[in-house]
């Protein structure tokens, strides 16, 4: 008898270990040349391949998997077969379908691009069990992305990031400054200190239509968001913060609050804020 078998400890231990379920990311960068015959294959994953030549289209995909790590690895999926499935399942469909429109001289829009993740996530639906592709997402530039969960393939998710120059204080005026100063650390500091925020806003839209305007979803972040926190003192000049903590756990509130019900008629999704690169907040509403 094994030490699994004669202990119970060990035994629900390894049971715990295999109903764990993970959310695994890889990302998968490749380029597009529309009009060459054949793709120039490279050997630097990292930056692209296929490689592209002279001025190509240069795209990342993400591909989420979910399910419980194997217990005797504590792997999910080797990323390095979900490169080689990705390339030879996924990366075809997007080099058929672009190079098509392209050739045609056609635009491509949502639509198209969710037809395109749709049929990249069937070419990869059995590829990875028992683990399941549960969401992927492709960068439309650094600023710009657009997912799709396999499990609601009807429905896309845009989001875009902003920018925002603002000075904060961390002080609530009914604490002592020991207190305030123990719990706020150095953002405690009596004139503020700045931070160059980013903050992503993801919409959920149909894939078959309405289809969100990328313009005038821009003027309405920058009329009802940006422009009322931009370069400014926020404890200061937002009237909502002259009583709530400008945190970034309250500012992606506040977000969320200027611009819910705002896009009709796709709906807001997440609110995301960076105050740095190391600390973000997200809110669903």
């Amino acid at each position: 008898m094994s030490d699994a078998q004669a202990n119970p400890e060990i035994m629900n231990r390894k049971s715990e270990i295999e109903n764990l379920r993970v959310r695994l990311g890889r990302r998968v960068r490749f380029s597009i040349n529309p009009f060459l015959e054949a793709e120039n294959s490279g050997c630097n994953s990292y930056t692209s391949r296929p490689a592209g030549e002279g001025l190509s289209l240069f795209l990342e995909l993400d591909v989420e998997l979910v399910g419980s790590a194997a217990p005797q690895t504590g792997l999910l999926v080797n990323v390095s077969d979900i490169d080689r499935a990705v390339r030879r399942h996924a990366v075809p469909v997007f080099t058929e379908r672009v190079r098509d429109y392209l050739r045609r001289g056609e635009h491509i829009g949502f639509d198209r691009i969710a037809a395109i993740l749709r049929r990249a996530g069937e070419h990869l639906e059995d590829t990875f069990r028992p683990a399941r592709v549960d969401r992927l997402t492709l960068k439309l530039n650094p600023f710009r992305k657009l997912a799709m969960d396999t499990k609601e393939p009807g429905m896309l998710y845009f989001s875009e990031k902003f920018e925002f120059a603002a000075t904060h204080k961390l002080w609530n005026d009914e604490f002592s400054e020991p207190q305030n100063r123990k719990i706020f650390g150095k953002c405690a500091n009596p004139t503020g200190h700045g931070h160059n925020y980013l903050v992503e806003v993801t919409v959920r839209t149909p894939a078959a239509g309405p289809h969100l305007e990328v313009g005038r979803f821009e003027q309405v972040v920058d009329e009802h968001l940006m422009q009322v926190v931009d370069h400014k003192n926020l404890n200061l000049d937002v009237p909502v913060f002259r009583t709530r903590i400008p945190t970034v756990e309250n500012i992606a509130v506040f977000a969320w609050e200027r611009l819910a019900g705002r896009f009709d008629p796709v709906q807001l999704h997440c609110i995301t804020v960076w105050e740095s690169d190391r600390t973000y907040c997200s809110y669903h509403g």
